[in-house]
Parts: structure tokens; C-alpha cells; sequence
């Protein structure tokens, strides 16, 4: 049997943790990759975004299509949200309990406004906040490793797609060019 030297032993190490620090990159959290833990995060806070922005427009809309459009928001999110918790759980992935900073400037800037200006901000934005969720989603489910998360991206997705379509009505009817 052939002495392998330190050298040898080296050279085969290097090549073999670049290929295990790339594997352990992808599998950081609870066996999800990596991308599929910060798409269930994003999608969390998405989602929580849609909730708080429902409630205030439900006070502030002078438009009952708004306000029955902002219930529907709170409604499915909420129910997606639980959805979303649940997996996360299931995969190990801690979801965050807040929003991003730029949500909170979202919600600050609509939360100034009230009545018909309200309402074409509130769905401008829930038009173009769901058409980016839309693609998110649509390529969460193509590319997700993880079965349960890419089953819940392409179910969300459908859903998604249903409120950009009624945002978008929504807003049409608003006056809102998206």
C-alpha cells in the first residue's frame, strides 16, 4: 500500500472543502437552503406588511371596494402567515417579528394620508408590491430546493396572483395608472 505523503493529504483536502463549505452555505438552517430561509423571511415580513397595511386602510379608505379589498388583504395574509409560520417551524428557519425599514416607511407615509388620496396610494402600492411578490413567488417555486417550501411558494403564488388582478381592478377604478 502506497504512503500518502502530507502533500497528497493537502492537495485533497483543498479540494475537497470548497465543495463542503458550499454545502454547508446551502444547508444553513434546519436542512432549507440557504436562499429557501431568506425567501420564508421575506415572505414573512411581506406578509405582515399586508396585514398592517389592511388594518389602516380599512380606517382611513373613503372607498367601500378599498376597505373590502383591504379586508381580503388582512384575511389571506393572515391565513398565509400562519401557514408560513408553520413551516418555518417544521424547517428550523426563525422568522423575523418585525418590519423592514423600508415597510415602516411604507406604512408611516400611508398611515398620513386618509380618504380618496389614500386610497390611490394605498393601491399603487398594493399593486406594485404584488406584482413583485408574484415573481418572487413564481421563482421561489421553481427554484426552491426544499419540496414544502416550493409547494408553498407556488400555492401563495396563485393566491398572490388573485390580489394583484383585484388590485389592480381596484385601483382602475381609483384612478391609479400601474
Amino acid at each position: 500500500m502506497p504512503k500518502i505523503g502530507f502533500k497528497s493529504l493537502l492537495l485533497g483536502a483543498a479540494a475537497i472543502v470548497p465543495i463542503w463549505l458550499q454545502y454547508r452555505s446551502k444547508r444553513k438552517e434546519g436542512g432549507v437552503s440557504s436562499d429557501d430561509a431568506t425567501f420564508l423571511r421575506e415572505a414573512a415580513a411581506g406578509g405582515r406588511l399586508e396585514v398592517k397595511l389592511g388594518e389602516i386602510a380599512v380606517n382611513r379608505s373613503a372607498t367601500e371596494d378599498v376597505k373590502d379589498f383591504a379586508r381580503r388583504m388582512q384575511r389571506d395574509h393572515t391565513r398565509t402567515d400562519d401557514e408560513l409560520k408553520d413551516l418555518a417551524r417544521k424547517k428550523g428557519v426563525q422568522l423575523p417579528t418585525g418590519l423592514m425599514t423600508k415597510q415602516q416607511s411604507m406604512i408611516d407615509r400611508l398611515a398620513k394620508l386618509s380618504g380618496k388620496e389614500f386610497d390611490r396610494q394605498y393601491m399603487k402600492s398594493m399593486i406594485e408590491e404584488h406584482a413583485e411578490d408574484v415573481a418572487k413567488f413564481e421563482q421561489e417555486a421553481k427554484q426552491a430546493r426544499d419540496h414544502d417550501v416550493k409547494y408553498f411558494a407556488k400555492n401563495t403564488a396563485r393566491v398572490l396572483k388573485e390580489h394583484l388582478k383585484l388590485a389592480q381592478k381596484t385601483g382602475e377604478e381609483m384612478g391609479v395608472n400601474a
